[in-house]
């Protein structure tokens, strides 16, 4: 009888380690088809932040200007060799946190709702002819554009409420935009840049959420209740 109970553990915890490894290795396989859309959202996101930092130190937000500071250059770390590492940290926090418990997917596809408004509204930003053109647009939209995008990172942190790399990037992001106008220095600065991650988030996150299939819930399902 013990020797049946030994046998079975081992077996169990072979299971366990087999579908642990199809888990990361599905994961991270991902996370390399993905590889220019992630060196794209680092790279965009550095130059951003850095941009932002520079703009509030002009003001005299010396405060603002490091916490801008302090996260583009976490970012850099991610424009070499270390790349490899924080996407590994991401795909193990996904496949760890999220891959086997519940993805809230119905939150994760308003996300991707909002973002495609959000992107129309960046888009007539974009088009803009001058300063004063742009300086009035947001003068008359800046409220909308908050709501929004207020909207989908309550949305994402609700998707990422596990400790880890994913739930402190969208938390920090979320600080910023509420607490310290990031939101408004992006678009003073330019849609151009901001545009383009919200693209990259939103290609991004309709990946997660293409894996909902896996939960035999079709997008489908989620389409017809929203």
């Amino acid at each position: 009888m013990a020797k049946t109970k030994a046998q079975l553990s081992t077996t169990l915890l072979l299971l366990l380690f087999l579908l642990l490894n199809t888990t990361i290795t599905t994961t991270a396989f991902s996370f390399s088809r993905s590889y220019s859309q992630y060196k794209s959202l680092f790279s965009l996101s550095h130059s951003l932040l850095t941009r932002v930092s520079n703009l509030r130190a002009s003001r005299g937000d010396i405060s603002g200007s490091n916490r801008a500071k302090l996260i583009a250059q976490k970012l850099e770390r991610g424009l070499g060799f270390g790349f490899w590492g924080l996407s590994w940290s991401v795909g193990w926090d996904y496949a760890i946190n999220y891959a086997w418990r519940d993805f809230d997917y119905r939150e994760l596809y308003g996300a991707v709702t909002e973002m495609n408004e959000l992107l129309r509204f960046l888009g007539e930003l974009t088009r803009s002819g001058s300063e004063i053109e742009r300086a009035t647009w947001v003068a008359g939209n800046y409220k909308d554009v908050l709501r929004v995008a207020q909207s989908v990172l309550r949305r994402l942190v609700k998707v990422f409420h596990q400790s880890g790399p994913l739930k402190e990037v969208v938390e920090t992001v979320q600080r910023e935009v509420v607490e310290g106008d990031l939101l408004r220095d992006c678009l003073e600065l330019g849609s151009n840049d901001l545009k383009g991650l919200v693209q990259i988030v939103k290609d991004l996150a309709t990946q997660f959420y293409s894996s909902s299939s896996s939960t035999g819930t079709s997008q489908d399902d989620y389409k017809s209740d929203l």
